[in-house]
């Protein structure tokens, strides 16, 4: 179900004006017609959940309610307003990828989200799963049962590149031989340089802000698409990394392709490697 509350020149001004100054309220100007709206819209309502109550997300049918999108002088869709304080105080046009959109807000919304949200959203430290350690644990009891089994030993490397345990990650990795070219080792092995690329990351917040004034900080985003992935932010990282593939194939050798090549490999969600899969052919076609 939708998490945004359709507006209408009726309850615009409770919905919207009223409810900014009590919080940030994002307007989505779409038509029914429109595709990229329609692609936009579950984007905006996953970003908006993430906020946990500290952003406001209102859709305008602009087909239906005209002369709200006059109001605001609404040329092209889809358009995103920012409300706060009963005023609009910024926006963007067309359907932005989630990376982009989380940079957008973050430049108005990072004082009114509390620390702990903040980390959450912007992937600031790299999450682990409640169960991770858990599942370390049994890795490890199995591998103890059957030491020679080297699926076992390509499983707990896994887990371990997970839990950032880089050194124990690849002294696995090592041992393996009959394995040390299939998938699993080659999924590991795309964690564990996410992982390094860590150790000399600025934090997420830094990362944002540093694209927030130089959308063209290549550096920055491939960090932050690093933090991303680690977080189990896939399309976020994503994003990033097409990004680069779009400024500049030649930045470090075309780094945003062959990283979105490596996440592929640790990515579990097929359908979202078949998206990306295709949105990064036609950046390179382009």
């Amino acid at each position: 179900m939708s998490t945004a509350v359709v507006a209408t020149q009726d309850n615009f001004e409770t919905e919207v004006m009223l409810a900014s100054m009590d919080l940030p309220v994002l307007v989505d100007f779409w038509a029914p017609w429109c595709g990229p709206c329609r692609t936009l819209m579950p984007t905006l309502e996953r970003i908006v959940e993430s906020y946990q109550g500290k952003l406001k997300l209102v859709k305008v049918n602009t087909d239906d309610e005209g002369t709200l999108a006059q109001m605001f002088g609404i040329r092209s869709l889809p358009t995103v307003i920012l409300i706060k304080g009963g005023r609009p105080v910024d926006g963007f046009m067309g359907a932005q990828p989630e990376g982009a959109i989380r940079t957008f807000l973050q430049k108005h919304l990072i004082a009114e989200a509390a620390p702990e949200d903040v980390e959450a959203t912007l992937a600031d430290e790299a999450v682990v799963d409640q169960d991770l350690e858990t599942r370390i644990v049994e890795a490890q009891t199995k591998l103890q049962e059957s030491p020679d089994k080297e699926e076992l030993k390509a499983d707990l490397a896994d887990l371990l590149a997970q839990a950032g345990e880089i050194d124990a990650a690849k002294k696995l990795l090592s041992q393996l031989q009959a394995l040390a070219e299939g998938d699993a080792a080659k999924r590991v092995r795309a964690r564990v340089h996410f992982a390094e690329i860590l150790e000399s990351a600025a934090s997420a917040v830094d990362l944002q802000d540093r694209i927030a004034r130089n959308s063209k900080d290549l550096q920055a985003r491939h960090h932050l698409a690093a933090r991303f992935m680690m977080a189990g932010q896939a399309a976020s990282a994503l994003d990033q990394w097409l990004t680069i593939v779009k400024t500049d194939r030649t930045f470090e050798s075309d780094l945003g392709r062959k990283s979105m090549l490596e996440a592929f490999r640790v990515i579990d969600d097929a359908e979202l490697v078949s998206e990306y899969r295709r949105k990064l052919s036609a950046a390179v076609l382009a």
